[in-house]
């Protein structure tokens, strides 16, 4: 199913482990929201095609992958999308600079490129939260930016 121009369902929902990784209507209809106010524009912005990591998940699989429970992930919505190209630095501040979002997050890396970029957008209200995800001692650890 197509979102947009350059964005299906299924690389939204795509995941790597075994476990089924439906979306209800509803999260499909979050994951539209993201795609027609983020990431379509996004895509417009930087003029290359961005691979998307991770979007939809099931609680299950969100479990397996490590992600948080409490609160519900937004992936878990349909809300939250783990993208990256060969510059995440500069997706990263095209989010920040020129689109709206709930949450950005700059994942891992180092201070010039994070390794991947999470962003989610909620059709409730936007937060315009910018974290920084750091690994210390093992433990993923979130500043703010």
């Amino acid at each position: 199913m197509q979102l947009s121009k350059n964005f299906t369902l299924e690389e939204l929902t795509r995941t790597h482990s075994n476990l089924p990784n439906i979306p209800t209507q509803a999260d499909i209809e979050r994951l539209q929201a993201l795609v027609n106010n983020v990431l379509q524009p996004l895509r417009d912005l930087y003029g290359k095609a961005i691979c998307i990591n991770s979007g939809y998940r099931s609680k299950a699989v969100n479990r397996e992958q490590g992600g948080t429970s409490r609160p519900l992930s937004q992936h878990c919505k349909g809300e939250a999308a783990d993208i990256e190209v060969v510059d995440n630095g500069l997706l990263f501040r095209l989010i920040r600079t020129h689109l709206p979002f709930d949450q950005l997050i700059w994942e891992a890396g180092n201070d010039y490129q994070p390794a991947w970029v999470h962003v989610s957008y909620s059709t409730k209200g936007n937060r315009k939260q910018v974290l920084r995800m750091k690994v210390v001692e093992g433990k993923k650890r979130y500043e703010a930016m």
